[in-house]
């Protein structure tokens, strides 16, 4: 076989995107993938989560929202069993897209786990026996998988995986999530608008914490009117699964309290994952949480090696792998490549409301020493807030005092993460608040929200 210009080894959003970009630059492609394409975010992930939300989403709205819109539905019940097909359907149907994208630009799947064997060599062991793949470049993106509690290792009846959670085959009566993060806080809302009984459990003393901490104050608050529960600040020490559910015990203000469910999804977080593809042997340098060290242009130790995504430090998302992909690829094929620029990578919690961020928080910037202002307007007094009834939340703006330059945006609402792309741009662009408060928005819309926080940054608010 001849050699590769790169093997990627993974085919999730930043290992098929790298794969895609190199071969439509010309260079010749080997994907290897040991599960199915796709990765985690859409096998066990982003894509089925965000359908299933949808799914007990929309049962939400009929049980408790349509009345006030003069709409009345009688009785109405769900199908667990067929949202569950509507994921999975959904799932195959992208993993047979990327397949195809593959094939289309001519790049080669490999179907098996892979080693690597040299700087420029990889080992694929699958059912059609061992193959060796000679490449000049090797990217690894791998991504990651659940963290478990020392004392709990998943089963996936009792004690569950976010991967565990979305494959239930019904929906528990009574469930406990340990970890109040993005994934907890998403599956407690799939699960609670279905009729469970949901429990969190968080070590820290607030919720989502890498939230502004106004956003997240009032976001929990929406959590709780909506029938969530939380103990924060405690400390998980047992789980103990039953023949007929689950015991979790915690440590809460200096006493010992007891929880029962029939289920407990731990989601205190996840951790690269890199097992068996022969590191070591190498010397590819790691730190002490696993993740492989890089370079701007997310090159390892090893010259010829890269990494990217999960794998990597810096939040763990679908999107921030894609684009760190795209550089390598680009970066191989000779043409100007630009790293990804953290700041400016949007994170999304998609819950209803939903939470979208990027850039600094008030308190990071503060803890920066910089001067800051901020502007704020809440969606209750939006047009389109109050005339389509999704007039929860708030946009918060923190800007630099002197230059005015915008260094975080916050949105808890409705649609947050379809608006989140303007203060995108405005981040990486290093845009003026005043930029952003006198550009034009259509009227009524959502988004004109973020015009009216802008202005209140200024100090000279609108509709306030």
């Amino acid at each position: 076989m001849e050699p590769f210009d790169l093997v990627v080894i993974g085919s999730g959003p930043g290992g098929y995107v790298a794969a895609l970009r190199a071969a439509a630059l010309g260079l010749k492609v080997a994907c290897v993938e040991k599960g199915d394409l796709g990765g985690t975010c859409l096998n066990v992930g982003c894509i089925p989560s965000k359908a299933l939300l949808r799914s007990s989403e929309l049962y939400h709205l009929a049980m408790h929202g349509l009345a006030e819109h003069g709409i009345e539905v009688g009785s109405c019940r769900y199908r667990f069993t067929t949202m569950q097909e509507r994921k999975e359907k959904v799932v195959s149907g992208f993993r047979g897209g990327i397949a195809a994208l593959l094939r289309k630009e001519g790049v080669q799947q490999f179907q098996g786990s892979a080693r690597l064997t040299s700087p420029q060599q990889v080992v694929v062991q699958g059912v059609a026996g061992e193959q060796i793949l000679d490449s000049k470049s090797i990217l690894l993106a791998t991504g990651s998988v659940p963290t478990p509690l020392p004392f709990a290792p998943f089963d996936e009846q009792r004690i569950l995986s976010s991967t565990g959670a979305l494959a239930l085959k019904e929906v528990p009566k009574k469930l406990i999530v340990v970890g109040a993060g993005v994934i907890g806080v998403e599956m407690a809302s799939i699960y609670s608008r279905l009729g469970s009984e949901v429990v969190l459990v968080e070590f820290l003393e607030r919720i989502c914490s890498t939230l502004d901490l106004e956003i997240g104050g009032a976001f929990q608050k929406i959590l709780e009117q909506g029938g969530l529960r939380f103990f924060l600040s405690s400390k998980v020490v047992a789980i103990e699964s039953k023949e007929d559910g689950a015991l979790l015990r915690f440590e809460r203000e200096g006493r010992l309290q007891e929880l029962a469910a029939d289920a407990v999804l731990v989601a205190v977080g996840r951790k690269p994952y890199s097992e068996g593809l022969g590191l070591e042997r190498l010397g590819i340098a790691t730190t002490a949480q696993g993740f492989i060290q890089v370079d701007p242009f997310y090159r390892t130790t090893q010259p010829s090696i890269f990494a990217i995504g999960d794998l990597v430090e810096g939040p763990m998302l679908a999107h921030r792998a894609s684009e760190e992909g795209v550089c390598v690829a680009t970066y191989l094929a000779g043409k100007p490549a630009h790293p990804v620029d953290l700041m400016a990578i949007p994170n999304v919690i998609y819950t209803e409301p939903e939470v979208a961020a990027v850039g600094l928080t008030e308190e990071l910037a503060r803890q920066l020493k910089r001067k800051v202002k901020v502007g704020k307007f809440p969606f209750q007094f939006s047009s389109r807030g109050r005339a389509s009834g999704e007039d929860k939340g708030i946009v918060k703006l923190v800007c630099d005092e002197t230059s005015g330059i915008l260094l975080g945006g916050h949105i808890l609402g409705s649609h947050a993460s379809e608006m989140i792309g303007e203060l995108v741009l405005a981040i990486e662009k290093r845009m003026k608040v005043s930029e952003l408060a006198f550009l034009p928005h259509a009227h009524p819309t959502l988004a004109e929200a973020i015009k009216e926080a802008a202005l209140a940054a200024l100090g000279t608010p609108l509709h306030r």
